[in-house]
């Protein structure tokens, strides 16, 4: 196959994603980057494209490798997460039909009183979930879309600062699946300390994920907004247009409480935790994690421990809702449906986007990258953070995972640096940094799909509006690691970075800022 491990391999991502802000249209933007990358595999024959966009394999023995949409929906990891989605919508439709939704929102609407108080609240939330990005998401999304309706937010920012305290704060937080996933990468590699202590050396130089707390507590502090971001506010704003995707009728009921929406929530969180632990062999007598946190966090299995615990959590609330008398035995069940149906555009963006990764992955997207960042590795060194942090972004955003971008880049960062272990941490710092960066940008990056289900808005609104964001972050970044390549102390150029994303911001509010009292800008 001679577009497999050249440029070529990352023209299916590229088509798919000036289609899709282009057009607007997600669906067929990732249907036609997954028939180029098809066609791209098959060489042009017509038949075998059609095998490799339905279900199909490249390769032979240990190098094969599934395509197609049958085998993105198969894969096990896949379908976990799949069920997890459902999950979450049928405990958004039980909550809401029981009317606990809409009581949250009344507590809310008299304790939150600033549209400014309701984004902090949205990101404080966010912060505090850091255990996994998929559960981050979705549950943060279902608890803050009645307080930030209610101050009349656009959707568009709620799944940003949803998107924003996901894989960022993932990133920087010890005990996560995040951590987890880069200790496992890190584990077996010759680095004289253990994958865990590699990954909090690196947190301090993780510039992208902490400075994206500082510009996302700033613009809300600030109260402007620029770039499409500033028309999604004013539209909400002033017209009431929030940008939902879907109709939501919030139940009112008498009888109901605010416990009523606090208790599953806290039920999904619990349990959801245990199952982690759980899958991960916390209480296997038997496993090496037992009743080891960071090494249950370490082996589990999202993908089982997320459905687990969402069941168990589910369960729990029906039984409590209908004992509270607050929903019927028909209404509850009628959820199920309901919240299916809730969650349809949600897996169907998913499926679309997991199918598209297959086709890349085939091309060796990853080893033509890998190639590139090894031919710019000689005589580099102090300018090779900032490299690094640019390789795992336009990696990251073109395969729409972070996780494999930094499964690729840390066997290759570390041989890199092995005249250099001065520079070892921030060049680890920026192949995560990078990975968090293109995963925050790419349309096709599961967890950006998941923010925008969690905040119920049109997936490519939610990139269009989040990317010029994410990438004046990402501008502060580059600047930050090019400085750690000469500086190499965290706390300067951290601080640097910060004062950075404050004039910036400071700029940008006199320049094109736009608040939603003012006229929008002209287009």
């Amino acid at each position: 196959m001679e577009f497999v491990g050249t440029f070529w391999s990352l023209v299916p991502p590229i088509v798919a994603i000036v289609l899709a802000l282009i057009t607007k249209e997600t669906f067929s933007s990732l249907f036609v980057g997954i028939l180029v990358g098809a066609m791209l595999l098959a060489s042009f024959d017509p038949i075998n494209t059609v095998n490799y966009v339905i279900a199909g394999t490249v390769g032979e023995g240990d190098s094969a490798m599934s395509v197609g949409f049958l085998n993105a929906i198969s894969d096990s990891w896949n379908a976990g997460i799949f069920v997890f989605l459902v999950m979450l919508g049928i405990m958004v439709a039980l909550v809401n039909t029981a009317g606990g939704s809409s009581a949250f929102g009344s507590w809310a609407a008299r304790h939150i009183k600033t549209r400014v108080g309701a984004m902090l609240a949205t990101f404080l939330l966010g912060v505090l979930i850091f255990i996994d990005d998929y559960f981050n998401c979705l549950t943060v999304g279902a608890v803050m879309r009645p307080v930030t309706d209610e101050q009349k937010i656009s959707r568009a920012k709620l799944a940003y600062i949803i998107d924003s305290t996901a894989a960022p704060i993932c990133m920087i937080a010890p005990i996560s699946s995040w951590a987890a996933a880069v200790s496992a990468t890190a584990a077996d590699l010759d680095t004289g300390v253990t994958g865990i202590q590699l990954f909090v050396q690196a947190i301090p130089y993780n510039f992208y994920s902490l400075l994206t707390i500082v510009f996302v507590v700033a613009i809300c502090i600030m109260g402007f907004d620029y770039g499409p971001m500033a028309k999604a506010e004013f539209e909400a704003y002033r017209s009431g247009q929030l940008g939902a995707l879907t109709k939501e009728e919030r139940q009112e009921n008498e009888r109901a409480s605010l416990l009523d929406m606090l208790i599953p929530v806290l039920l999904l969180i619990v349990f959801c935790v245990i199952g982690m632990l759980y899958v991960g062999g916390f209480w296997d007598a038997e496993s090496e994690a037992y009743m080891d946190l960071s090494a249950a966090f370490g082996g589990t299995d999202a993908s089982v421990g997320l459905p687990w615990g969402s069941l168990i959590a589910l369960i729990l609330s029906f039984v409590y809702l209908l004992c509270r008398r607050v929903i019927d035995f028909k209404g509850a069940t009628d959820c199920f449906i309901s919240g299916f149906r809730a969650m349809v555009p949600a897996l169907m963006v998913l499926t679309f986007a997991l199918t598209l990764k297959l086709a890349t992955s085939a091309l060796g997207a990853d080893a033509y990258v890998a190639g590139l960042m090894e031919g710019a590795a000689e005589g580099l060194y102090a300018l090779l953070p900032a490299i690094i942090f640019l390789v795992g972004l336009g990696l990251a955003f073109a395969t729409g995972t972070s996780w494999g971008t930094f499964g690729i880049l840390i066997p290759i960062v570390l041989p890199i640096f092995a005249t250099a272990p001065d520079l070892l941490t921030i060049g680890i710092s920026a192949c995560l940094a990078g990975a968090v960066c293109g995963d925050h940008c790419s349309p096709i990056s599961d967890t950006t799909v998941m923010a925008s289900a969690g905040a119920n808005v049109n997936h490519i609104q939610h990139v269009s509006t989040q990317l010029p964001y994410a990438l004046s972050v990402a501008g502060v970044s580059f600047v930050c690691f090019l400085l750690a390549g000469f500086v190499r102390n965290w706390a300067i150029c951290l601080a640097i970075g910060v004062v950075l994303v404050i004039v910036m911001l400071l700029v940008l509010k006199r320049t094109i800022g736009r608040t939603v009292t003012a006229e929008p800008a002209a287009e």
